[in-house]
């Protein structure tokens, strides 16, 4: 059961309708993780705003999933880990194998893994990473810019894996099975 109330769009008024106008418009539907924080427009404003600006950052959308997936993993939300593995498969073409990797944080090609473990270690550490951890992503290849939009992927997701753990909002994309259930 939902803890917070997914809000229909055709019932909004003001901020939140042109929000949901303006989702509803690049997406062709209003995902129930939108219409739960549009109870706060400023919550679904703020995680508009960021995802829009790290659409244009020098990680591709590719890399931006595969950060996606590793962190929400690491959270225990379902929720993304079904939205992101829909928008990895379906609208980036991304390998199964590939999305399924990341999970773990984990990558074939040796940047994104190194962008990958990174992720990983700033949630597990809470932000709190060490030169260690920062050099590793270096000696990997990954740019001061790269592991800067790293950070912020990591804080969008942890945003919307918390808010998504916190409202329980009913899964609207294909559920995806734990990684304990198919080990």
């Amino acid at each position: 059961m939902t803890r917070l109330t997914a809000l229909n769009p055709e019932e909004v008024t003001g901020k939140t309708k042109d929000l949901f106008n303006a989702v509803q418009a690049k997406l062709g539907v209003v995902p129930n993780m939108m219409r739960t924080m549009g109870n706060s427009p400023a919550v679904l404003e703020g995680y508009l705003n960021l995802s829009g600006a790290l659409s244009h950052g020098k990680l591709s959308a590719r890399t931006g999933e595969l950060i996606a997936l590793a962190v929400s993993e690491s959270n225990s939300c379902d929720y993304c880990v079904a939205a992101h593995t829909f928008i990895g498969g379906k609208l980036l073409k991304t390998d199964e194998q590939v999305l399924q990797a990341a999970r773990t944080g984990n990558s074939a090609d040796t940047k994104t893994n190194a962008i990958l473990q990174f992720a990983k270690t700033l949630v597990s550490k809470n932000g709190l990473v060490n030169n260690e951890d920062v050099d590793a992503a270096k000696i990997a290849g990954v740019s001061d810019p790269e592991i800067a939009e790293t950070v912020a992927h990591v804080a969008l997701n942890v945003l919307t894996n918390y808010f998504n753990n916190t409202a329980n909002t009913e899964i609207d994309f294909p559920a995806v099975p734990s990684l304990e259930l198919q080990n």
